[in-house]
């Protein structure tokens, strides 16, 4: 089983790290191309394309800058442990062991405007780049035009190594959307979340971020392999709901907060 994820706004690089495994990104000549397109542009024009304060403006403005195709310990962390959104605050990674840090490697996959698709313990550098963001580059008018089909070859590649049979799908649309279903050598799995409020099941933001950290997690810790098993997952409360469920979007249900 290959999973994938979205990546996270919110960074940290100062917490202590729970490992020191670590691996280099696999598609740093494309990296290398977009910060050139980045490097260029103005704090204001940052800020323009992206929607930021003037202050984190500045912020990615000197991050492009000061980006380095040399990945190392010292200017870089394990992706896994750099983002610190909501889905990776219901990952808890703090509680992982290092055969789970292993696990993780070789199941969770990181989809990234910047890095395209990254591995857990790949190193990355601070960065902000959405996918969604119509950046012009050399390749086309925005990311999914930059990426073309490579972050599906690249999926591909690793659904084969593992033989794996199934691509359970825990990241938003925007950016699952660089992926090209119909090229994809095995079936789609992608669970939703619904909370129960005012008496009616609804998809809450907040609550299905977490709830998809914490069902990849679960899945590293209990080295699920098939997408069956996922009707067991009741981490945050959630529980299999086979009524609302699908082959291909199976649902996962709790009770008012």
């Amino acid at each position: 089983m290959l999973l994938v994820l979205s990546p996270a706004k919110t960074l940290d690089y100062e917490s202590p790290l729970p490992t020191r495994k670590h691996s280099l990104p696999e598609m740093v000549g494309d990296s290398a191309e977009l910060i050139e397109v980045l490097a260029k542009k103005s704090p204001d024009a940052i800020g323009k394309l992206m929607g930021l304060s003037p202050n984190l403006s500045e912020l990615n403005f000197e991050r492009y800058k000061d980006w380095t195709p040399e990945f190392t310990p010292a200017n870089a962390r394990p992706a896994m442990l750099a983002f610190k959104g909501d889905v990776y605050m219901g990952m808890e990674v703090e509680n992982y062991t290092e055969r789970d840090f292993t696990h993780a490697q070789k199941t969770v996959r990181i989809l990234s405007g910047l890095h395209g698709v990254l591995r857990p313990l790949d190193l990355i550098q601070p960065y902000r780049l959405e996918m969604g963001t119509d950046l012009k580059n050399p390749r086309g008018k925005n990311l999914y035009e930059f990426w073309g089909s490579q972050v599906t070859d690249r999926l591909n590649d690793d659904l084969a190594e593992r033989n794996s049979k199934v691509l359970v799908n825990l990241a938003s649309k925007e950016y699952f959307g660089v992926v090209k279903p119909k090229d994809l050598n095995v079936p789609i799995v992608s669970p939703v979340f619904l909370d129960e409020k005012n008496g009616k099941q609804k998809i809450i933001s907040f609550f299905a971020k977490r709830a998809r950290g914490s069902m990849a997690s679960w899945i590293v810790h209990n080295r699920v392999k098939s997408a069956k098993a996922l009707t067991g997952f009741d981490g945050m409360g959630y529980s299999y709901n086979a009524s609302l469920s699908t082959p291909e979007t199976p649902t996962f249900t709790r009770p008012e907060q």
